[in-house]
């Protein structure tokens, strides 16, 4: 039940509507009681059982008491105006009592609306929050398809399994606990029997829900499959139809939905098992206290009355439906913490890429950026080994080589998307793990091969991430990239929405707007990762001008395959295995005739 007290903790916040909740189901229980306590002595007195009463009792804070009291409100009534008067006068208090439970009922449901609603809200900004802090190497571990299912689909059955149930908690045990306490003071006796009797029907319902929680956490799982399943194909949906795999797509999806409708059958079997079942054990045990108390009713010295007998049952089935619910309730909750689990995992999941508790600020670059010793390891082989490198300000330095070379990864230790394993990135003399991580990734502006673009407008995708910025300068940073003209040709302009990943656009419109967006930022360091390597030429010509304006006078780290587009950098390092086996200026590189000559003249030949 850990998981359960922990979706509980998002209740918090919401004490106070919890507590008007609590406040307005007393009433609710308070004014039904009060209804059925009128059963007694109308039944007894309306019927002659018993004598009028004409002495005033004094009125206590105990049922019989109240009982008491009542019996003698009600004979004052039939002395004075007779039995169509009482009853008159039963139904309107009757009346009275119904609309105040019902009025207390809809405010106890008004306030836990406040509470359920809320807490789901927290859950799912913690999710979405602990998502954009997690590393990328989580993510790169799990199908996009199943964290999307733990935000939506996990998030939203905790809410109907668990939110849904989560008054059921306070009222229906208290609900019951009154009722009981109400019966124990009528026949004590009796109120034991029943006692002995509810638990074994508990039992076995406990021992169903327990299945039921095991069960819901695959059908979760799998559901996540069938949603990773529905997002490959949609973005591989080009593919799917080149190579004539409609049909074999089709299969798969439906082998895995075949497999996960099995086992929601299963469960919604199981679930609906408790509704019947509780019914059913819930009458078994009312025709078991009807046999009882019924011998005890006609027995020669009855330990209760009828009219008491009546209303005794007449309370005892109250308890029915809160034990019916409260039955179903945990079918369902048990179904909820699966989900919950779920939940768990991601805001559990370590956060590899931690910030010291006083990070050292820093604003600018002033010197250099250092790779000292440097050794990177995703898992087991290494990445990087023993790279030495310092990129001074304003320097353009190239990465080459093979792909799976290091070219990216090095990159990627820049903004702290990952942390060295061995030896130290410096930045002015810092290590990096010491200074503020949103400071480091402030200095620096990305424009990577696969332009990451979202479902807005060009104007918002180019001020990404930048508060209270202006259109002029939006519009300057488009310019400088060689977008303006285009996106000037949109009946829109700057406000033209551009599809889901910016799918409107073609590939070099979409790259420039991604190095507009760098422009604004306008951070000291720029890295490229492979810009232009997906372009046409016509597009790689406008997004390389654009590039050059961009990095002067700029720290800029550039990787790139077509290495006629670095051959002005500073230096070039050649990156092979994971090792730096050669580095210079591009005529110094040329000379050597080394593994960059190697990869100039295979580009030359295919060219």
């Amino acid at each position: 039940m850990k998981k359960f007290y922990r979706i509980l903790a998002f209740v918090k916040p919401y004490y106070g509507y919890a507590l008007l909740n609590v406040l307005f189901n007393l009433l609710t229980i308070i004014f039904s009681l009060f209804s059925f306590a009128l059963l007694i002595p109308f039944l007894n007195l309306l019927f002659g059982i018993n004598d009028l009463v004409t002495d005033k009792p004094e009125l206590a804070f105990n049922t019989n008491s109240l009982l008491e009291y009542l019996n003698y409100y009600i004979s004052d009534i039939i002395i004075t105006g007779g039995k169509e008067k009482a009853l008159i006068y039963i139904c309107m208090i009757l009346v009275v009592a119904f609309f105040s439970r019902n009025l207390s009922r809809f405010f106890a449901m008004y306030f836990m609306a406040n509470v359920r609603i809320g807490a789901i809200k927290g859950i799912r900004n913690k999710i979405y929050t602990k998502i954009l802090t997690l590393p990328l190497s989580f993510f790169s571990r799990h199908k996009k398809g199943d964290i999307i299912a733990r935000v939506t689909t996990d998030v939203q059955e905790v809410e109907y399994s668990i939110m849904n149930y989560l008054e059921m908690i306070v009222r229906d045990p208290v609900t019951i606990i009154a009722y009981i306490a109400f019966m124990v003071s009528m026949s004590p006796k009796l109120t034991l029997f029943v006692l002995i009797i509810l638990p074994i029907t508990g039992l076995l319902i406990g021992q169903i829900g327990k299945s039921l929680r095991k069960q819901s956490k695959i059908g979760m799982t799998l559901f996540a499959g069938l949603l990773s399943n529905i997002e490959e194909s949609i973005s591989g949906l080009r593919i799917i139809k080149a190579f004539n795999a409609i049909d074999y797509s089709d299969d798969k999806f439906r082998y895995n939905n075949r497999i996960y409708s099995r086992v929601l059958l299963w469960i919604y079997r199981k679930r609906d098992l408790s509704s019947p079942l509780s019914e059913f054990m819930s009458s078994i045990v009312i025709i078991i206290v009807l046999w009882f108390g019924g011998r005890m009713v006609l027995s020669d010295s009855p330990t209760i009355q009828a009219a008491d007998f009546i209303t005794y049952i007449v309370i005892f089935s109250q308890i029915i439906p809160p034990a019916k619910t409260f039955a179903q309730g945990f079918y369902s909750i048990q179904k909820g913490i699966a989900s919950a689990e779920r939940i768990f995992e991601i805001l559990d999941a370590d956060e590899v890429i931690e910030e010291k508790i006083n990070p050292i600020p820093i604003k600018a670059l002033n010197k250099e950026i250092e790779y000292k010793n440097v050794g990177f390891k995703y898992e087991n082989d290494y990445v990087l080994k023993d790279i030495n490198l310092k990129i001074e300000k304003g320097k353009i330095i190239a990465l080459v080589g093979e792909s799976g070379g290091g070219k990216s990864t090095m990159a990627d230790l820049l903004p702290r998307f990952y942390d060295v394993v061995d030896g130290e990135l410096l930045i002015d003399g810092h290590n990096i793990k010491d200074l503020k991580i949103d400071d480091v990734r402030g200095l620096m502006g990305i424009v990577s091969q696969e332009s990451i673009l979202f479902n807005d407008t060009i104007f918002n995708n180019i001020a990404f991430g930048i508060q209270n910025v202006s259109e002029q300068d939006v519009i300057n940073a488009a310019k400088v990239a060689n977008a303006h003209e285009f996106i000037m040709d949109n009946d829109n302009g700057y406000q033209t929405n551009i599809g889901d990943r910016g799918m409107k656009l073609s590939g070099g419109q979409r790259q420039r707007l991604s190095i507009a967006r760098a422009v604004l930022a306008n951070p000291p360091l720029l890295i490229l990762d492979e810009a232009t390597s997906s372009l046409d030429t016509k597009s790689e010509k406008l997004v390389q001008n654009a590039l050059f304006n961009v990095m002067k006078d700029r720290t800029t780290v550039v990787i790139a395959h077509r290495l006629s587009t670095i051959q002005h950098a500073h230096e070039i390092i050649v990156l092979k295995n994971g090792e730096i086996v050669e580095r210079g200026n591009h005529s110094d590189l040329i000379s050597l005739k080394g593994d960059y000559y190697k990869l100039q003249q295979l580009q030359a030949i295919q060219s």
